[in-house]
């Protein structure tokens, strides 16, 4: 009998990231990197672990959110401000591809870890700096969250209902995109250093990502003076676009993006003369008259339950979709299909589920391999790798670097 071959490496296999961020953004950009290869070490203060282990519910005591944010990395302790701590940055990233820090701009150089002794330490080094201004600028030095890049960028001011306050979203928006776009430029700069042989710095300021997502907002100031007020669920560019209730007092979400749904639509609901009207022809025109739609869509749907509601609109190839919390997510045989949520084995707490990698590859495809591991778990292991010896480590444990 023929063996079968090996499933093959995932395409960051041999990529080495030192994870030195704390929270979210910088965190999650080393996660979506180990998801797919690469070997990441995720270094915390030996007193004062990454704040993420504590936040959101925990179970015996274990932070959920740390066994998402935490997987695929190996953990280990390390107190950079301490001269031994320092010492033994400089040789793991000597040994490393990438940094990805999220201190506020100095508090490397403070440490005399700053991009000339990292570059000085390997030229090839992409250190990725992930801070709430970016690393110049009147307000560079400020505490940043992702709260603050929500308000800044005009996200929330176009937020909630016409009548009501701006609106912040309920989990970590602009931490999480500024966490993919991190990912992003990370990949990006090691191209460059596979055509040039040199390492540089990313500088990603949490204001920006978010700001880039909202799309033309700025275009259209500059070009029409044009400022895009709250419309809570209604769109400027197309309609019927809302959430509406059904018989059985569950919600579901309506989109007509392009006219041939939006006549499917009015077909449906029983009002195609309404198509006739001028006004119907262009979305933005459509929106305009959102009342009118609305009424008819709204009144049509809650008179049916949701399943009938979703039924009658898959059947007229209508753009339709359940307004699902997390229950719903963790049953839809959508996502079932997809394993978007999927099973990882955990030592600490057994089964978990948790969103799966980002996307799938039909070649080299990522995988979690572990979720989130205990403070420190890997220290020894990852340090000796590194080339230190019991007696360098004793003495890193005794100067309280480790």
């Amino acid at each position: 009998m023929t063996q079968a071959p090996p499933p093959p490496a995932p395409p960051l296999t041999g990529l080495r990231v030192l994870d030195i961020a704390t929270l979210f953004a910088g965190p999650l950009a080393a996660t979506l990197l180990g998801d797919f290869g690469a070997d990441v070490i995720k270094v915390e203060h030996p007193l004062r672990p990454d704040p993420s282990r504590g936040h959101g519910p925990s179970k015996d005591g274990v932070g959920l959110w740390w066994k998402m944010l935490g997987r695929n990395k190996r953990t280990i302790t390390l107190d950079l401000s301490t001269p031994g701590g320092r010492t033994t940055l400089l040789r793991l990233a000597a040994g490393a591809d990438v940094i990805i820090e999220n201190f506020r701009p100095g508090t490397l150089e403070k440490w005399d870890l700053g991009w000339p002794e990292l570059s000085a330490a390997n030229p090839r080094l992409v250190l990725a700096r992930v801070t709430g201004f970016g690393q110049f600028g009147p307000y560079a030095r400020r505490p940043g969250f992702g709260t603050l890049a929500e308000a800044m960028s005009g996200f929330a001011a176009i937020t909630g209902e016409p009548d009501a306050p701006p609106t912040l979203p309920p989990f970590g928006l602009a931490d999480s995109i500024a966490g993919l776009a991190t990912a992003y430029a990370v990949l990006t700069a090691l191209a460059a250093r596979d055509r040039t042989g040199e390492g540089q710095v990313v500088d990603m300021a949490l204001i920006e990502p978010i700001l880039t997502v909202l799309g033309p907002h700025p275009l259209w100031y500059d070009q029409l003076g044009h400022v895009q007020p709250r419309t809570g669920n209604r769109s400027q560019n197309n309609a019927p676009r809302n959430t509406y209730r059904t018989a059985d007092g569950t919600w579901v979400a309506v989109s007509t993006s392009a006219n041939s749904i939006a006549e499917r639509v009015m077909h449906l609901v029983g009002r195609p003369d309404l198509i006739e009207e001028p006004w119907f022809a262009t979305g933005a025109d459509r929106a305009r008259h959102s009342d009118v739609l609305d009424e008819a869509v709204g009144s049509w749907i809650a008179r049916h339950t949701r399943a009938e509601v979703l039924e009658a609109f898959e059947k007229a190839e209508a753009a339709v979709a359940p307004i699902q919390d997390v229950r719903d997510v963790m049953t839809d045989p959508q996502y079932a299909a997809l394993d978007t949520i999927t099973t990882v084995d955990d030592p600490e707490l057994g089964p978990l589920r948790m969103q799966n990698v980002l996307f799938r590859l039909s070649a080299t495809p990522g995988a979690i391999r572990w979720a989130g591991r205990p403070h420190g778990a890997d220290t020894e292991t990852v340090l000796t790798e590194a080339g230190l010896t019991p007696d360098e480590l004793a003495a890193l444990r005794q100067e309280g670097a480790l």
